[in-house]
């Protein structure tokens, strides 16, 4: 797969947790128990990603749709709101992570602030890369969390 790179990427996210849905056969991944992005294997090829489909603002999965033939609208998903793309079509590895970003964004910002905020403080609660309450932790944290939360 062309994107193997992507399962990294997307876990290395604020927040973000995957799962398998065996009766799609996906890899879902999702932030406070939302999907922004999945992978849809197929079962009959040993397991190989058939699509990667992430959510998109209306407008920007139109123009994108017309600009590479590899992005077709959501594979099984809401076709306004929804993308799909080939993983080994000719979508650049740039603009996918563009994608990614973008849906990452627009469903962490689908949640009231304070779910945000809670969202972003639990999965730094569970960083134990940092120990447990090292000074300035929570500081750190919370200028982490109002960064993510002014993205746009």
């Amino acid at each position: 797969m062309k994107y193997a790179w992507m399962d990294e990427y997307l876990m290395n996210k604020t927040g973000v947790t995957k799962d398998l849905k065996e009766e799609w056969n996906w890899i879902r991944y999702m932030i406070g128990g939302k999907m922004f992005a999945a992978i849809c294997l197929d079962e009959a090829n040993e397991n190989k990603p058939v699509y990667i489909t992430l959510k998109l603002e209306p407008l920007d999965g139109d123009f994108l749709r017309q600009q590479y033939e590899d992005i077709i609208p959501g594979y099984y998903m809401n076709k306004v709101h929804w993308n799909s793309i080939k993983p080994d079509g000719e979508v650049p590895d740039d603009l996918l992570m563009e994608m990614l970003d973008k849906s990452y964004a627009l469903v962490l910002h689908s949640f009231s602030k304070k779910r945000q905020q809670e969202i972003l403080l639990t999965d730094y609660s569970n960083d134990t890369e940092h120990g447990d309450n090292p000074p300035g932790a929570r500081i750190a944290a919370c200028k982490k969390i109002k960064c993510l939360l002014n993205k746009e």
